[in-house]
């Protein structure tokens, strides 16, 4: 099943076209209805529309579905017609929405798009027949401001989905489910791995649980790098001063929090890369020196709006796994080889697939030559070519300074993240006027790249959570071992005995001696998804054996104490 609605060409014009079919049955049930946009989104489709006084609500969503699918059952031929734009002011006269899009045209030749009764200003593709998007859902509703702007009226905004195939629809209705069941949210709070308060929105809590995950995660990290980085600490907040030298004031002031300390105003910082620059201008560099690989697990904070939150995914604060790279021009290409293959390490030790896309220069806003941005693009492209994965262009879609790697992961459920990213700068090199000095003893520029492969340890973290279910893998699990005595009186002292063993070997294990039956204590460490879980009875008490369970499994295994403590030692050493 493909859920590319955005770049598979078929799946693209399906919901494009399912979007002008829900216009057009919400026009058949409000006939003062106006329409503003209706795009393909990663989630499938949605329209904005004006209702006048109506709102809709859960119940009126089966009554669109059902006028939806009279009118694909009627099969009308989707038409294309182009008009002046004069003819499409005329057209569209009566409606302000469709009208400040027109405004907006080039005056020649305007397109529209017609099936039956109903016409929409579109520059389409579409497919030929309403008939063919009879495999469709519409998901949620809700309100949302026209052009996003706050300050302007609240549409009423429906969400679809539509497939090639009653299978394909089917097949994503259960993966939707699916994602309930692993929302990191829910597992979040069921497993104890953090917490939100409303003392601080937008700012997470980790539980015991979780620091356990994170501290893991950040020990991985460094482990990682230890051998091609060195690893610097930069202020938390730092002086406005800082942030317009950088550019960040002039661009992002809105998203940064700010207070005044000893009649000077000082930000907290949203991002780690001018601290790092301070610290490349700390010394002198000599072109023997590079590259400088300066890695740092930096906290940031950026002011997102509150209905922006979401968990882990988009939070207020979070630790971003930075690092600047400083080289000469004719080490790029190498230094990019050598990410791609840490990357892959790190990504394959979480069985997470991936995918990268190279975004190239924007028409318009962008600094240094046509000629260097070229260059830089050829190396990039060349280092994904010779690492054999599967990549995409993004033209046009590169930050000002400089074209940019972007890593998709794909997680068990193949739902897509974008988390790392490779970015070459010539802007804040020279803007803080970072030199070294070559072997001619003159000073020239660096080449910089910003680079980070978690995107920030929360996001992560989160990511992690839905794609293992909660049920982590026994390096990362909090609680690898649960031990339950079959009876306390009985087996408690061999119970005590086997944690103690394996606590000896830094393995964490939990003892549930609770006074329960057996059946109920199973039942809810099953719920805690650990990865084993010991049942000690009789037999394993008298012949010093444990017998375990595999999280998600009925069988159980017998084997020595020893068997057993080197069989979860391997999984961690060897991360599996």
């Amino acid at each position: 099943m493909n859920m590319d609605f955005l770049n598979d060409e078929r799946l693209n014009r399906l919901n494009h076209s399912a979007a002008h079919v829900l216009a057009q049955a919400v026009k058949h049930l409000y006939p003062q209805a106006k329409f503003w946009v209706g795009p393909v989104v990663e989630e499938g489709f949605y329209y904005d529309i004006d209702l006048g006084e109506d709102v809709i609500r859960d119940e009126d969503i089966p009554k669109i579905e059902k006028e939806m699918k009279k009118i694909i059952k009627d099969g009308k031929r989707i038409a294309r017609e182009e008009i002046s734009k004069a003819e499409a002011i005329e057209m569209f006269k009566d409606d302000e929405y469709k009208l400040d899009l027109i405004n907006d045209l080039e005056d020649g030749t305007i397109t529209v798009y017609r099936q039956g009764d109903f016409v929409d200003l579109c520059r389409g593709p579409h497919v030929d027949t309403v008939k063919e998007v009879k495999n469709f859902k519409l998901m949620k509703h809700s309100g949302a401001y026209w052009k996003g702007d706050k300050n302007n009226k609240v549409l009423q905004r429906i969400y679809g989905v539509c497939f090639e195939t009653k299978e394909d629809l089917e097949a994503y209705l259960n993966l939707l489910e699916e994602a309930k069941r692993r929302d990191h949210k829910k597992l979040g709070r069921e497993l104890d791995i953090f917490m939100m308060s409303e003392y601080a929105p937008g700012m997470p809590f980790f539980l015991p649980n979780g620091m356990i995950i994170r501290n893991l995660l950040e020990e991985f990290w460094y482990e990682v790098h230890k051998d091609d980085y060195s690893f610097i600490k930069t202020p938390i907040m730092m002086s406005k001063e800082l942030w317009e030298l950088s550019g960040h004031w002039a661009n992002y002031q809105d998203n940064m929090y700010t207070c005044d300390v000893d009649d000077r105003v000082y930000a907290i910082k949203p991002m780690n890369c001018p601290g790092g620059m301070l610290v490349y201008k700390n010394g002198l560099h000599s072109y023997k020196d590079l590259p400088i690989r300066s890695g740092e697990l930096g906290q940031v904070h950026r002011h997102e709006a509150s209905g922006a939150l979401n968990g882990l995914f988009r939070v207020r604060t979070f630790t971003q796994d930075d690092a600047h790279i400083f080289m000469r021009e004719d080490q790029i290409e190498s230094e990019i080889l050598r990410l791609l293959k840490l990357i892959d390490k790190i990504y394959s030790t979480f069985k997470l697939d991936y995918r990268i896309e190279l975004s190239t220069r924007p028409e318009d806003k962008y600094i240094g030559t046509i000629e260097s941005w070229d260059k830089s693009e050829a190396i990039l492209q060349k280092a994904i070519e010779a690492s054999g994965k599967e990549w995409k262009l993004n033209p046009g879609d590169g930050a000002f300074y400089g074209p940019k790697l972007d890593f998709h992961i794909r997680d068990s459920l193949g739902r897509s993240w974008q988390c790392g990213t490779i970015q070459l700068d010539a802007n804040l090199p020279e803007r803080f006027d970072l030199t070294y000095v070559d072997a001619d003893g003159t000073k020239k520029r660096p080449v910089m790249l910003h680079r980070a492969i978690f995107g920030s340890i929360e996001r992560f973290i989160g990511i992690l959570i839905e794609h293992y279910a909660g049920a982590f893998p026994t390096w990362l699990a909090p609680v690898q071992v649960a031990v339950l005595p079959v009876k306390n009186e009985y087996h408690l002292d061999y119970a005590n005995e086997v944690v103690e063993l394996l606590k000896a070997q830094g393995i964490r294990v939990d003892l549930d001696a609770r006074e329960e039956k057996l059946g109920y204590r199973i039942r809810e460490n099953q719920m805690k998804k650990s990865p084993f879980m010991l049942i000690l009875g009789d037999t394993e008490r008298d012949e010093k054996t444990i017998s375990f369970r595999r999280y998600g499994e009925q069988k159980t295994t017998t084997v020595s104490q020893e068997e057993f403590v080197a069989l979860v030692t391997k999984e961690i050493e060897t991360k599996e």
